[in-house]
C-alpha cells in the first residue's frame, strides 16, 4: 500500500489543529467543504481518503491507495486484442474504481458491489456471451463460482482458490490472457486432431471391413490396418506436441527504465537479465525497499519484486556477492539465483 498524508494549510483559525466550523453558525461540523473538496480530489486520483480528528478539530488527511502493478495495463491490452471485453468489478467507491480503470484501459467499470451484487453482474453478462472471472479475494468467490470460468491469482484467499476452475500460480495478471491463449490453441488442436481421424476412419474402416470390394475391389491386410492404426495414434500424439511451440506471452511490457530516444537514436541492445531469490519480503513496501538496493547498484539497470513469490527480476548484471550485499543491507536475505 502506498500512504499518502496531506496536510490542509489555510489562512486564519482554517489550519490543520484548528476547529472544523461551519459558516453559518457555531457549531462544528462533520466535514468541512475544503476537506471535501481535498477528499473528492484524492478520490479522483484513485485513492481512498481517510480523515483523522480529535475533538472537533482536524488533526489530517491520508490517502491509502493500492499501486496498480506494471503488467496490468498491458495485459488488458492484451486481452482486448484478443477479442475480450474487460469489466472490473469492485466494492470501492465509484471515483476510486474509475481512477483505476483508467490507469488499467478496462471497457466497463461496476463499483459499489457487494458480493451477491458481483454474483448478479455475472449472471447479467452471462446473457451476452461466455463470461471469465479472475478474482483473489473471499467477496469473489460467488461470482469466481457463477461464471463460465473462475481463474483464482495464487495468493489470493483460500476461498476464491477454491471457487476457481483454475489458479494462476504465479499471481501475475500477463497469466491471464496466457492461459487463454493456450485454452483457444488446445481447443483448437483438439477440433484438428478429431477431424482428421474421423476423415481418416471414415476411409480406413469400410475399407477393413470389405464395403468397396465388390464397387471396386479394393482389400485391406491386417497387417496394413493395424500399421495405419498405429499411424493415426502417432499422427494425433504428434499434432498435440505442436502445443509446446505455442507462444503464451506474445506481447510482454516493458519493464524497468526505458531511456528516451529521439527521431534518429537507435535503442542500445538489451543487457542480460538476472532473476534472484529473496527472503523476508512481506508487502509492497519490502518490494519497493528491495528494488531500491539493488537499483542502486551501478550493473543493474532496474528491478522488479514480487513479495509473493520472494522472486526479484533484475535488467543487468551484477556479481552475486554485490547482490548478496545490497538485499542484506536493505534487511533482507538473498536465498539465490533462480535464473
Amino acid at each position: 500500500m502506498k500512504f499518502i498524508t496531506e496536510r490542509l494549510r489555510a489562512a486564519g483559525d482554517t489550519g490543520p489543529s484548528a476547529p472544523l466550523r461551519s459558516a453559518q453558525d457555531d457549531k462544528p461540523e462533520a466535514v468541512s467543504p475544503v476537506l471535501r473538496a481535498k477528499a473528492d480530489e484524492l478520490a479522483a486520483q484513485g485513492k481512498t481518503p481517510l480523515l483523522f480528528a480529535h475533538g472537533d478539530r482536524l488533526l489530517g488527511l491520508i490517502a491509502v491507495a493500492d499501486v496498480i502493478k506494471p503488467e496490468s495495463p498491458a495485459a488488458v491490452k492484451e486481452l482486448q486484442n484478443m477479442g475480450v471485453r474487460v469489466v472490473m468489478l469492485t466494492g470501492d467507491n465509484e471515483r476510486t474504481a474509475q481512477a483505476i480503470a483508467a490507469q488499467a484501459g478496462v471497457d466497463e467499470v461496476v463499483a459499489g458491489v457487494l458480493p451477491e451484487g458481483k454474483e448478479a453482474v455475472i449472471r447479467e453478462l452471462q446473457s451476452r456471451g461466455p463470461v471469465l472471472m479472475v478474482g483473489d479475494g473471499i467477496n469473489d468467490a460467488p461470482a469466481l463460482t457463477r461464471a463460465d470460468v473462475g481463474r483464482a491469482i495464487g495468493a489470493g484467499a483460500d476461498v476464491a482458490i477454491d471457487a476457481a476452475d483454475v489458479v494462476l500460480m504465479k499471481s501475475k495478471l500477463s497469466d491471464v490472457p496466457a492461459a487463454l491463449r493456450l485454452s483457444r490453441a488446445t481447443l483448437r488442436n483438439i477440433h484438428e486432431n478429431l477431424f482428421w481421424a474421423f476423415l481418416y476412419n471414415s476411409i480406413g474402416i469400410p475399407l477393413a471391413a470389405g464395403a468397396f470390394v465388390k464397387a471396386f475391389g479394393w482389400t485391406m491386410n491386417p497387417m496394413f490396418g493395424a500399421a495405419a492404426m498405429s499411424l493415426s495414434s502417432f499422427c494425433v500424439v504428434t499434432n498435440a506436441l505442436r502445443l509446446n511451440f505455442v507462444k503464451l506471452h506474445k506481447s510482454l511490457p516493458l519493464e524497468g527504465k526505458v531511456a528516451p530516444q529521439g527521431p534518429d537514436e537507435v535503442a542500445p541492445p538489451e543487457e542480460s537479465g538476472i532473476v534472484i531469490q529473496v527472503k523476508g519480503m512481506m508487502c509492497h513496501n519490502c518490494e519497493r525497499h528491495v528494488q531500491e538496493a539493488l537499483e542502486a547498484l551501478p550493473g543493474v539497470e532496474s528491478a522488479r519484486a514480487d513479495f509473493r513469490t520472494g522472486l526479484v527480476e533484475l535488467r543487468g548484471a551484477a556479481s552475486e556477492a554485490e547482490l548478496r550485499q545490497a538485499v542484506k543491507g536493505a534487511g533482507y536475505k538473498f536465498r539465490k539465483i533462480v535464473g
